[in-house]
């Protein structure tokens, strides 16, 4: 969420920078609640102030006097409780619009609103050469692993059933991501509720802005979201508190079940696991120093990317244009693995600096050994999506005789080194 006086200083150019993301922003809407918030905050400590003179001078009225002191003092009274109560309503309508507001882009951003206004940052590795490649659909129902059918079944479309090796290759990339961002890049890991209330998605912008994204829970009076990435629940544990800033960075991961009703999706990607209602991620969060915060986007892709490195996979680096992020995002970066069935790079990670823009929502703040207060700055990344990253190993791995090789790091885990078909 925004200051608004932020907003309004013509030095921080926000029209312009807004509209780069397809976003207009209505200053003369945002000025009127400011100034009638503050408006009526003004008018509620002039009448306290004057409520303290006349309960004064009440005390050492003569009898003459207090009747017409009472009657004022009661006066003054009504005027605070409904300076308070406008106080209350523009505060409201302030923080509702605010709410709405989707973060600043980076000027470093290119202009452009889809994938393929990115810019091209680097590439990694070389894409393997098949021949008559199959998609990771067809090679998982030959190799027995995948089972769409029956995950209709149990649930609807959209979900997916995973059997032997190909259960076991689910639970090593888990257990080989995990293992990694903790042993190597100095992540601590956490085991976290799906189940959040309204305030904790709202505080990383998922709320309210997409509510018809999310699947919403209601048990009597109880309201609980599934989260769509343990990224809702990591950079919560935080919320309204002050920490200390040397003891940033903080580093937090966590293994999830993810999941988004893809609400507009229009039957894209619909087939296979890259678009999903249910998935598992493994998550990387981090709050950071804001002054640190673009040189701790860099550390958080390199942890991203050191796991697609790790597993072999081909894959690239875009910067994303401005009006392709995320609503909390003001700089991304997406890794995008190579899909030889579909002969092109497509996103495994996204990895964003979200500024204080989510900290000022959950109440993150700082403060200094010098007393020193503000808030935190929030980055998150992918690391990576257990169901995409299966994806990206069968259609890279793919052999011609129908098998799929499994990467070197990942069968100490698995117990195997190939899959073939059943």
């Amino acid at each position: 969420m925004h200051d608004p006086r932020v907003l309004l200083d013509p030095a921080t150019d926000a029209v312009r920078k807004l509209a780069r993301r397809g976003y207009s922003l209505d200053l003369e809407r945002l000025e009127k609640l400011l100034g009638g918030r503050n408006a009526a905050i003004q008018r509620g400590d002039e009448s306290r102030a004057e409520a303290n003179r006349l309960q004064k001078a009440v005390k050492g009225a003569s009898p003459e006097e207090r009747p017409a002191l009472v009657e004022k003092a009661r006066e003054t009274k009504a005027a605070i409780t409904l300076a308070e109560e406008e106080h209350k309503a523009l505060e409201a309508q302030l923080t509702e619009y605010l709410l709405e507001i989707p973060n600043l882009p980076a000027d470093e951003l290119p202009d452009g609103a889809s994938d393929e206004d990115a810019q091209e940052v680097r590439t990694w590795g070389e894409i393997p050469a098949v021949e008559n490649p199959l998609d990771h659909v067809d090679l998982g129902e030959k190799l027995g692993i995948l089972d769409l059918p029956r995950a209709t079944k149990l649930s609807g479309p959209r979900f997916a059933v995973l059997k032997g090796r190909g259960a076991a290759l689910e639970r090593a990339l888990a257990r080989f991501f995990l293992d990694l961002h903790t042993e190597h890049h100095g992540y601590t890991e956490w085991s976290v509720p799906a189940l959040v209330t309204r305030p904790t998605m709202t505080g990383t912008g998922q709320l309210p802005k997409f509510e018809q994204d999310l699947f919403r829970t209601e048990v009597a009076d109880r309201e609980l979201f599934l989260i769509p990435t343990a990224e809702v629940p990591l950079t919560n544990l935080h919320a309204r508190e002050t920490l200390a800033a040397e003891e940033l960075p903080l580093a937090y991961t966590a293994q999830t079940p993810c999941f988004r009703s893809e609400a507009g999706s229009y039957g894209k990607d619909t087939r296979g696991l890259i678009r999903v209602h249910e998935f598992s991620k493994v998550e990387l969060v981090r709050i950071v120093d804001p002054a640190r915060a673009r040189e701790e986007l860099e550390v958080l892709l390199g942890h991203a990317e050191a796991v697609v490195q790790a597993l072999g996979l081909a894959y690239r680096v875009v910067r994303l244009a401005a009006g392709d992020i995320g609503f909390s995002a003001e700089y991304t970066y997406d890794i995008e693995v190579w899909l030889p069935s579909q002969g092109r790079y497509r996103e495994i990670s996204s990895v964003s600096d979200f500024g204080t823009f989510q900290a000022r929502r959950a109440g993150i703040r700082t403060k200094a050994k010098d007393g020193a207060r503000g808030f935190a700055a929030t980055l998150n990344g992918s690391g990576l999506p257990i169901g995409r990253t299966l994806v990206a190993v069968l259609e890279q791995g793919q052999q011609p005789d129908g098998s799929v090789r499994i990467p070197p790091a990942l069968v100490p885990y698995t117990g195997f080194d190939t899959l073939t078909p059943a």
